[in-house]
């Protein structure tokens, strides 16, 4: 089966500026990423897309197989990353003259997740036949015991049951989607990029896997995190 791997990295944040490349343990942002990647060991090639030449320039220092120049208009703060995932994927088969019928996409500011994450997220996709898998976290608040929204001014359970939940842990188990990693197969997404549709399936990370980095107060706690698993040796921080 060949696999690509894509991380997109805007060169663009209004939260924290140059985020994607401020460094977290000694590497930039996306070297972690990058890294994770090759660890995995399933990857045909690893590439970085991104509007940013200097993103691009650190990303083949960081061990890039290739860089794809993204186009303005992919990379705006209106911008989806969808069509700018299957940018990449179309540019990096046109110059390689490779087919992949895999793609990941690792987002670049989740630098928690395992190698072992990664292959498990691809192992669920390939062996369950699913057009794709998305990655998230048991979560702590339920639409059914604790979620609520307003109609009229009034507040109600986001989704109520027939019969009332008297404990969070006795409501339907939901998940936070955490955007760390997502996996495609090559026609459907090639055809109509999507988040979800008939056949996804959802991978399961440890818990700490929900946290990414937009503020200067996520990198903060990111930091401290990365420390205390990397001194637990629970992280494969290589």
């Amino acid at each position: 089966m060949s696999r690509l791997c894509t991380i997109c990295a805007r060169g663009g944040s209004r939260g924290l500026p140059d985020k994607n490349i401020r460094m977290l343990a000694g590497k930039p942002l996306i070297a972690h990423s990058l890294h994770q990647a090759k660890a995995s060991g399933l990857f045909e090639r690893v590439a970085v897309s991104s509007d940013s030449p200097v993103i691009l320039e650190i990303a083949r220092a960081w061990g890039a197989d290739l860089v794809v120049e993204r186009p303005a208009e992919l990379a705006s703060d209106t911008a989806g990353k969808l069509p700018a995932i299957r940018h990449a994927w179309q540019a990096v088969e046109a110059a390689t003259g490779l087919t992949f019928e895999t793609l990941v996409d690792l987002d670049c500011t989740s630098p928690l997740r395992r190698p072992a994450d990664i292959v498990g997220a691809v192992g669920l996709l390939e062996d369950s036949g699913a057009h794709n898998v998305i990655t998230g976290v048991p979560a702590h608040r339920s639409p059914y015991f604790n979620l609520v929204e307003i109609t009229d001014g009034i507040a109600h359970l986001s989704k109520p049951l027939p019969t009332a939940v008297l404990r969070r842990q006795d409501s339907p188990r939901c998940y936070d989607q955490n955007a760390s990693i997502y996996v495609w197969s090559r026609e459907p997404f090639l055809t109509e990029p999507f988040d979800f549709d008939a056949t996804t399936r959802l991978y399961v990370m440890p818990s700490v896997g929900i946290l990414d980095i937009d503020t200067e107060v996520d990198f903060a706690i990111m930091e401290l995190l990365w420390q205390r698993q990397h001194n637990q040796g629970t992280e494969d921080a290589s």
